[in-house]
């Protein structure tokens, strides 16, 4: 593969993305990346072969609609290094928190054949943990970086430096800056040296494109289609190939408490799902706040007229609403009726009302410029 910045510059060419000096000095700091990844093999000394010093990694960080997942995406997708994964970071911490668990379940002496245990503290989780993570990927790319979970912060200065140890490779990116990164938090101070531990291994760049281009592609259309039909399907399918700018749509999981939502259209950091995925499913609230912790906009089709026969799905159509909306996540969607007709009488028809009104909100200009915020820290 020839890389990330050839390929933004075949997209610019084409039309689908505009030219943004911000932009091109990330993508070819992320192209220098891609030259170094082909020479490298894994970690300085080890169980892996190849002794040659990690290359740095790269840190992206800035406002909403920058273009951050754009870079990411080039980049993922345009470097041939086999050893990577790509994981929204708050579901890589899930995941090694149970690592933890699982570790910490086993027998002394199930710890002690391991080959990372450490012999003198066998019981302690770090080392073994990051070996695994490691050996199955060398080049680890995050999407959205952040702390706000004081059980996370507490760990990450050990984890990273056994990781960055292994000669594990970190892209990320994020809209904090690292020296911002669980401010306020509890204890906030045992945190700090991890800042300075991704700070010596990462080179930090502040994406300061010009504009929001997400808000500038919402702004180009109408973000409420209704009534539901032909038309209204076209037009969904026309604001979702803009939003996505000429990427390549796929299906996403995202791990809520252990179970898998499947997000079935995914790419530049939007989802789209059909009404029924969302709503007509046994969904609840923590569903709904793992996807807008993950997209900075949602897609969806086809919103029924609702009877009191469907007051099930009412109550979690307005629980998905509140949850985008107190997110600032952006809506795009098709609809039957207008808001307040969707749901007109049965049980929690005046609930409904609010539900309604914040609909029309957000369909403002005022709303699509709103920036949107951590549902943790709101």
């Amino acid at each position: 593969m020839k890389g990330p910045r050839p390929r933004y510059d075949a997209l610019v060419k084409s039309g689908a993305l505009d030219n943004d000096p911000a932009q091109e000095e990330a993508a070819d700091r992320l192209q220098l990346l891609h030259e170094q990844l082909k020479s490298y093999n894994g970690r300085q000394r080890g169980f892996f072969s190849s002794r040659k010093a990690p290359p740095r990694g790269v840190y992206i960080w800035g406002d909403v609609g920058r273009g951050k997942t754009l870079l990411m995406d080039l980049f993922f997708n345009n470097t041939a290094y086999k050893h990577k994964r790509r994981v929204h970071f708050h579901e890589f911490m899930a995941e090694t928190h149970e690592r933890i668990a699982d570790w910490r379940a086993l027998s002394l002496s199930e710890k002690r054949r391991h080959k990372a245990v450490n012999r003198a503290s066998p019981d302690d989780p770090m080392p073994p943990v990051a070996h695994d993570i490691a050996k199955h990927a060398r080049l680890l790319c995050f999407d959205e970086f952040f702390v706000t979970d004081i059980a996370d912060a507490m760990i990450l200065g050990r984890l990273f430096t056994a990781l960055f140890d292994y000669g594990v490779v970190v892209v990320a990116t994020s809209n904090r800056v690292p020296d911002d990164l669980y401010k306020d938090g509890l204890n906030r101070q045992l945190f700090m040296p991890f800042i300075e531990i991704l700070k010596n291994n990462l080179d930090v760049i502040e994406l300061r494109s010009a504009q929001d281009y997400r808000l500038a592609k919402l702004s180009e259309a109408p973000v409420y289609y209704q009534p539901l039909g032909p038309a209204a399907d076209k037009a969904m399918d026309a604001a979702w190939l803009s939003m996505i700018s000429g990427g390549h749509e796929h299906e996403e999981e995202v791990v809520v408490k252990g179970r898998k939502l499947i997000v079935p259209r995914a790419a530049r950091g939007a989802a789209r799902f059909d009404f029924a995925d969302l709503c007509e499913k046994p969904r609840g609230a923590s569903d709904y706040l793992a996807l807008v912790r993950r997209y900075g906009a949602i897609y969806l089709d086809h919103i029924p007229v609702m009877s009191p026969e469907r007051r099930n799905e009412a109550k979690r159509f307005s629980t998905l609403i509140d949850t985008i909306y107190d997110a600032r996540v952006k809506l795009v969607c098709s609809a039957a009726a207008e808001p307040d007709q969707l749901y007109p009488e049965g049980h929690g028809a005046f609930e409904f009302e609010r539900t309604a009104s914040r609909l029309m909100e957000m369909r403002s200009a005022e709303y699509l410029r709103t920036a949107s915020v951590d549902p943790d820290l709101d």
